[in-house]
């Protein structure tokens, strides 16, 4: 029971959201009707509204919540693009570590005994590059972020190389996003439909492809020299 606390805690995280309809609110249209409360909490109290932004988001990627993207648009624009990076950088950094200590504790052993030969080929391939390969599964979007939470924890991946590469991989896009965020007032002002793809557009995608790309050296370098 001890050690399927920390998944039946998400669990019931998750169903409260659920049940409460919470997640409805991870929307652009929400974030602009409640604009001005939201900007007004911040104004009242900073380090509080930090604080509970910061929470909002560690729960948002512990149970998986389809809308992070949101949060960090959010961020940027109730807190600035500089400040509302770090504060989704932390919170990011500290939800996928509550999943991957889940993942690793509750279900690591039963999975790997089933997995089988392929997760044995992925552990040698992590054991071997882990802080690049995870670095590049951060760095290009088009990895499901709790995936990239889940898979290292199975895969015999440490705590440290996975925090480290982490919080290095999502940097880029997270600032990307918050400063995205930190504009939205004007483009709330003048009335205009915002759309997900306004920001992530392929330009965009590619950059960080390419970044992912240059994670990827030191493994491919390593291969290349190995006679």
């Amino acid at each position: 029971m001890k050690r399927a606390a920390p998944l039946v805690l998400l669990a019931v995280l998750a169903a409260m959201v659920f049940a409460l309809d919470l997640h409805r609110y991870l929307t652009l249209d929400a974030l602009r009707d409640n604009r001005q409360a939201l900007q007004a909490a911040v104004a009242d109290n900073f380090a509080l509204s930090a604080l509970a932004y910061v929470a909002v988001y560690v729960v948002a990627v512990a149970i998986s919540l389809p809308g992070a993207t949101i949060l960090t648009l959010a961020g940027g624009f109730l807190f600035g693009a500089l400040m509302g990076g770090i504060l989704t950088v932390t919170a990011a950094t500290l939800g996928a570590v509550l999943v991957f200590l889940a993942a690793r504790t509750v279900v690591g052993d039963s999975l790997r005994r089933r997995a089988g030969p392929f997760l044995r080929r992925m552990e040698d391939g992590f054991r071997a590059n882990a802080f690049s390969y995870l670095l590049f599964l951060r760095l290009v979007p088009a990895f499901p972020f709790w995936a990239v939470n889940l898979v290292p924890a199975l895969a015999g991946v440490g705590l440290p190389v996975f925090a480290a590469a982490t919080v290095i991989g999502i940097i880029p896009g997270t600032f990307v996003f918050a400063a995205f965020g930190a504009g939205l007032g004007d483009l709330f002002s003048g009335g205009g439909d915002i759309r997900l793809s306004d920001v992530l557009s392929p330009t965009m995608i590619l950059a960080f492809a390419g970044l992912g790309l240059l994670a990827l050296l030191p493994v491919a370098m390593r291969k290349w020299r190995k006679p």
